[in-house]
């Protein structure tokens, strides 16, 4: 509670990054399965390359090649400076509505 008074009196909070699909099947087109499991292989990771990330995951530099491309125009997975990429999040949450009509 401390940190959030303090945060909150400077006006200085930690945000978070949104990004938002229109439904459900768009966010699983980008989020496949091997995708997922190249995100938690990155998370924490700070920059690598895209061989490391492939070696991270024990999968084909070009199919990983395919994958990151699609994170990065999703805007999931940033590129640096010196061409490494990166997950610059500290975590993802998943959060979608499914109600009857």
């Amino acid at each position: 509670m401390a940190d959030f008074t303090k945060a909150w009196k400077s006006g200085k909070g930690s945000r978070s990054a949104r990004i938002s699909f229109a439904a459900p099947e768009l966010l699983w087109q980008v989020l496949t399965a091997k995708r997922w499991e190249l995100l938690k292989a990155l998370c924490g990771a700070g920059p690598v390359s895209i061989r490391e990330a492939a070696r991270r995951v024990n999968r084909d530099v070009k199919a990983v090649h395919g994958d990151v491309t699609a994170l990065l125009s999703a805007g999931v997975l940033s590129r640096t400076e010196s061409g490494e990429i990166e997950f610059p999040f500290e975590a993802v949450k998943v959060e979608f509505l499914l109600q009857a009509a």
